[in-house]
């Protein structure tokens, strides 16, 4: 996959960005925004906890010599698996692995997954579908490792293509709770000036965890997401100014920031 290219120069201006990932996956980011000029201002609007039950995981992992694909739908589905598979002799030699996307596959990479595959271009189910490898699996066992719940698209389009699909679900996803008083007060002093946004699960929590009078704020100030089911989400909800970055990694939402900050208007193919 071609890795998005940040412009060879540019300033934030002290842009005042809000990151909403979880508090363990924001420290790249925030540096990034704090390398550009730019001030990163931590709000984890997702809570990664364990399942509520690791057993029906375990048990898939105790027989990965019988997968013949194991599918990762986030890097925090490779952060969660990847230690007890390796309690159990490892990933099996020819096991296919792929990944929802670069993020996903680069968490594999830190393990030694040196070759997985990864759609060239998106980060979804849709993009991850279109993969010649994942249109043959008539008779195939596919596991999906994920977090608790989430889309079926992918499950039931492999089944539908013949495969047996089992789900090994190693993360139970959460809102946080947490005094948002003194966010609240940055943003009415005009302090954030963009929020970054990386799921629909997440904006609906920042929504919620915000209030009716921090919701107002959320919909005025320009909004930075990674997919488009996630910006259409935002203009339900009333947003108004809103990008999506070229990819899901931490270079392509600092590129979006630095073209939001060089041209603060909306772009126009970026409306929803």
């Amino acid at each position: 996959m071609q890795r998005p290219l940040l412009p060879p120069s540019g300033d934030l201006h002290s842009l005042g960005v809000l990151v909403t990932r979880p508090a363990h996956q924001a420290d790249s980011l925030c540096r990034l925004i704090e390398r550009y000029g730019g001030v990163a201002i931590r709000c984890p609007a997702l809570l990664i906890s364990e399942p509520q039950d690791w057993t029906p995981a375990l048990a898939i992992f105790d027989r990965l010599a019988e997968v013949d694909l194991a599918v990762f739908t986030s890097a925090n589905a490779v952060d969660r698996a990847l230690l007890p598979i390796r309690e159990r002799g490892g990933l099996p030699p020819r096991l296919e692995i792929a990944a929802i996307g670069k993020a996903t596959a680069q968490a594999l990479a830190r393990y030694g997954v040196a070759h997985c595959l990864q759609p060239e271009a998106g980060f979804n189910s849709e993009a991850l579908l279109a993969l010649p490898l994942l249109q043959k699996v008539g008779g195939q066992t596919v596991v999906i490792v994920r977090g608790e719940g989430g889309r079926e698209l992918l499950a039931e389009t492999l089944t539908a293509r013949g495969a047996t699909v089992i789900y090994a679900e190693v993360y139970r996803r959460e809102r946080p709770t947490m005094d948002l008083d003194a966010l609240l007060k940055r943003w009415q002093r005009g302090e954030i000036g963009a929020v970054v946004i990386a799921s629909s699960e997440t904006l609906l929590n920042l929504f919620d965890m915000l209030g009716i009078a921090g919701q107002d704020d959320l919909r005025k100030t320009p909004i930075i997401t990674v997919s488009t089911r996630t910006r259409q989400l935002a203009a339900t909800l009333g947003c108004h100014s809103l990008r999506l970055a070229q990819a899901a990694s931490d270079d392509a939402i600092a590129a979006a920031l630095l073209e939001l900050a060089a041209n603060p208007s909306p772009l126009a193919g970026n409306a929803p």
